[in-house]
């Protein structure tokens, strides 16, 4: 991690994850990346769907292939930063020339090999499908449906793990603590992904949020009954109301339940993650 001097009192206790060492290029691949308008929390007719976000810096989106549908070994050239996601791209050379961004795993570095398929070594950086990766492995980047590209586990830093595998389904037990079966026939990606001082670093100011894309939160207790059901109040008052609700009248807050009760994946959860305050011992 980087520190600053404390020339100002935002700086004080601002800190960086430090990129010297780790990474190996500074310009992303020209063919490989797009422009665009982000869409920002907005919904297709330009309604806020995701309150709290908008504005920041300017991005250039990397095209990262999560799907490995070249079943050729690669090797890393590049390792590269993202500044759409936490964790660090590799781009990736494979035997016929072609090149493509991949989400990278701890311990990979430039000249690693990383091969796809159902017979490939068991190394960080090898993707396979979850009936041929041992039991209590590490892996990120996981499929959901077959064929789909992988959606689960690819923040920095995180990792899922293989608890078991019964009737053609592999327990993981994810970063919450949720134990959920996905199909065998899924592929995923063995290791952690790369970037594992993400969650260390320390915003600092107010404006760094801002340049991030991440709006003021306020308070339902700051707000009127009229904006919020914890509004009101002569002076600082508690929210009057047994558990927490949201802007719309759900149930929020640590310790509440707020998965619908007949989500079509529920019979795919064998344990629910837990929440609210964690027991000591």
């Amino acid at each position: 991690m980087k520190s600053y001097k404390p020339y100002t009192k935002s700086r004080r206790h601002m800190t960086t994850v430090t990129f010297r060492g780790k990474l190996t290029a500074s310009e992303p691949h020209k063919s490989l990346t797009t422009g665009g308008k982000r869409g920002v929390g907005r919904s297709s007719n330009g309604r806020i769907s995701v309150r709290h976000k908008g504005g920041g810096h300017k991005r250039l989106f990397r095209d990262v292939d999560f799907t490995y549908e070249k079943k050729i070994p690669a090797r890393v050239e590049t390792v590269e930063y993202d500044p759409s996601r936490s964790g660090f791209i590799g781009l990736l050379v494979y035997r016929d020339g072609s090149r493509r961004y991949a989400l990278l795993p701890q311990s990979v570095t430039v000249g690693s090999t990383i091969e796809a398929g159902e017979h490939v070594p068991a190394t960080p950086g090898n993707r396979m499908p979850l009936s041929a990766m041992p039991i209590g492995a590490f892996i990120y980047n996981v499929e959901i449906k077959p064929g789909q590209g992988g959606k689960l586990g690819r923040a920095a830093g995180t990792h899922i793990e293989i608890i078991a595998r019964d009737q053609g389904y592999a327990d993981l037990k994810m970063p919450s603590s949720e134990v959920r079966r996905v199909l065998e026939t899924c592929y995923a990606t063995l290791g952690e992904v790369s970037n594992e001082e993400h969650h260390l670093r320390t915003i600092g100011k107010a404006g760094r949020s801002r340049w991030l894309g991440i709006r003021p939160t306020v308070r339902g207790t700051a707000m009127n009954p009229v904006d919020h059901p914890h509004g009101g109040g002569e002076g600082r008052q508690g929210r009057g109301l047994r558990r927490a609700k949201s802007l719309w009248g759900k149930p929020t807050g640590k310790g509440q339940k707020t998965r619908r009760p007949k989500k079509y994946s529920n019979y795919l959860i064998v344990s629910r993650r837990k929440v609210g305050k964690r027991k000591k011992g």
